[in-house]
């Protein structure tokens, strides 16, 4: 499967649209923020509109790579380490890191979303998806970041939007 050049974030169907030449080729389920849509820092929302991966860390890294300050701990998420450290928010395996596009929206100043720290990045298969739970971030389960990981390249679009997209989540991957 050849790159993707666009990854849509729905917030009403709470999945990941992944296109390449304007062909649907990925449906993948995310959870958003508890916390809903907002642009601006310590909101604990997810941005919208018109974002870029900026960057792509992990690649190589085990399933379940433990990730703090976008750096491996060398640890393996599991369900004990889980129990030592209940109230981290896990991201694990992989990051996609977002830059908004449009400035005084999501790019600059208290709107920053790179500055912000929202990624695209893995999460314990105990948490649930299709439900709005992160801190600003879009989750995925591991096996599916890992297998849109090598798909999407520095500077793919991404564009995160509130509406429900009805023709795509039935549509046919081609």
């Amino acid at each position: 499967m050849s790159d993707l050049d666009l990854l849509h974030i729905s917030i009403a169907d709470q999945m990941l649209y992944g296109f390449t030449a304007g062909r649907l080729r990925v449906r993948l389920p995310v959870s958003t923020a508890l916390n809903g849509v907002g642009e601006h820092n310590g909101s604990g929302c997810t941005p919208r509109g018109c974002h870029q991966v900026r960057a792509r860390i992990g690649d190589g890294l085990p399933a379940g790579a433990v990730l703090r300050g976008r750096r491996w701990t060398g640890e393996i998420w599991n369900p004990e380490l889980h129990a030592q450290f209940p109230g981290r928010d896990w991201i694990l395996s992989r990051i996609l890191w977002l830059s908004g596009c449009e400035p005084g929206y999501n790019r600059m100043g208290q709107v920053d979303t790179f500055r912000r720290y929202i990624y695209l990045h893995g999460t314990p298969d105990t948490e649930p998806m299709g439900v709005p739970l992160s801190h600003g971030c879009i989750r995925l389960r591991n096996a599916d970041l890992l297998e849109l990981f090598p798909l999407v390249p520095t500077g793919c679009a991404v564009r995160i939007g509130e509406e429900a997209c009805p023709s795509w989540s039935s549509a046919t991957l081609n």
